[in-house]
């Protein structure tokens, strides 16, 4: 799984010109599922991201969780994140996984965020065409992407 996250202070979704899923201050993720990903890859994706240290402190410094904000999260599925555009003026999506499974590990993670953390957790709508509107906190961005993690 790669995701890329940004702090927000806030970030909403639409879907046909209708708002589908907003939050306040917290993280934007935008999330794609690889071929071969895993529950055990979205469960640690999950806690690293509500536990990552990228909220300022009393003393400007990042040393505070999502967790420890009470932010929220908003999380968009986003299959691009696993294009190569190494070979060819055109991105290859093979890494990318079947959007079947993509979906059941996407919902996977989104339910253990809420479930585990109890995060206000926002989504889109897998697979939908989508507008994405991130005011960004620093600018403030994040990749993480699980291969590095179980290789």
């Amino acid at each position: 799984m790669k995701a890329v996250i940004q702090r927000v202070t806030k970030s909403w979704v639409t879907v046909d010109g209708r708002i589908v899923g907003s939050i306040g201050k917290g993280i934007n993720c935008l999330l794609g599922v690889e071929v071969n990903d895993t529950e055990a890859h979205a469960q640690w994706l999950a806690d690293k991201i509500a536990n990552l240290r990228i909220f300022e402190d009393e003393k400007g410094k990042m040393n505070l969780s999502l967790l420890d904000v009470q932010g929220e999260i908003l999380v968009i599925s986003q299959f691009t994140l696993l294009a190569d555009c190494i070979k060819g003026r055109r991105p290859s999506f093979t890494r990318a996984a079947p959007p079947e499974e993509a979906e059941r590990l996407y919902n996977f993670f989104v339910d253990y965020l809420r479930q585990k953390y109890n995060i206000k957790t926002e989504t889109g709508v897998f697979g939908a065409m989508m507008q994405v509107y991130i005011e960004n906190d620093g600018p403030v961005t994040f990749i993480i992407d699980t291969k590095e993690k179980f290789k």
